[in-house]
């Protein structure tokens, strides 16, 4: 298995609006990914506008064929008005 902990920072002032196009992308993910495992945004407690996007995949492939596809693609164009900065994306090998 494969984990991925994107950390998102949005503008707050615009929270609302990137929770409904991830929530969204999210919906998509869920319903045509099998091998994607895990797919949840979690907001921070402590800062404001930080989320995290915590992945996991069965497999490398299921990973890349998540990148692949054109509701991912055209989720993160639709996000880029809200973002506060670059995605920090941390890769994660699972302890099994």
């Amino acid at each position: 298995m494969i984990g991925v902990v994107a950390t998102l920072k949005v503008q707050v002032e615009k929270t609302s609006e990137f929770e409904a196009v991830f929530l969204d992308l999210a919906a998509k993910v869920k319903a045509n990914e099998p091998g994607c495992l895990l797919y949840q945004l979690t907001k921070s407690k402590t800062e404001a506008g930080v989320y995290k996007v915590l992945e996991l995949y069965a497999s490398m492939d299921d990973l890349k064929a998540h990148g692949g596809t054109d509701y991912f693609k055209a989720g993160g164009v639709a996000m880029g008005p809200f973002m506060a900065g670059r995605p920090e994306i941390e890769y994660l090998d699972a302890v099994e």
